[in-house]
């Protein structure tokens, strides 16, 4: 068997202008017109928009603070309300939690029912506490008894 023969090449280096020659002439970019002078505009807009800004924020709170403080107690609700899923989830997430918030339910429920719904008088006791709070949480300045 024959070893294969091997010719040593060169690589003939190449310099920029040559590319330039072989691919044809490069355009240059043209020097921008007047760069400082736009960027001092655009930065002025800027700042005067900014400098602005405070009064702008406070003329739109000052006209329209009712829907905006309605709209942060709904979203605070909606938050407080997750939160408090959450915590419950994790609290039913613990061992023996849970039957034990049922002990208690079912417990207060027995109460309740033996407090208020078993005799008349109690029934009628309830009654007018009902309508008591009714009438404190609607405004009403008469009160039945």
């Amino acid at each position: 068997m024959q070893e294969p023969e091997f010719k040593e090449t060169t690589v003939k280096e190449t310099t920029i202008p040559e590319i330039n020659t072989q691919m044809g002439n490069l355009t240059k970019l043209q020097p921008p017109v007047q760069p400082q002078e736009q960027w001092l505009k655009y930065g002025q807009q800027v700042s005067g928009f900014l400098g602005t800004l405070p009064d702008y924020i406070g003329k739109f709170f000052d006209q329209y603070q009712q829907p905006i403080v309605s709209i942060g107690l709904i979203v605070t609700a909606v938050v407080t309300v997750k939160v408090l899923l959450a915590v419950l989830d994790a609290l039913n997430d613990i061992p023996l939690v849970a039957p034990t918030f049922e002990l208690i339910g079912i417990g207060y429920s027995v109460w309740f029912i033996y407090r208020y719904l078993l005799k008349a008088s109690s029934r009628q006791e309830l009654s007018s506490e009902i309508t008591t709070l009714k009438s404190q949480v609607l405004g009403n300045k008469k009160a039945e008894s």
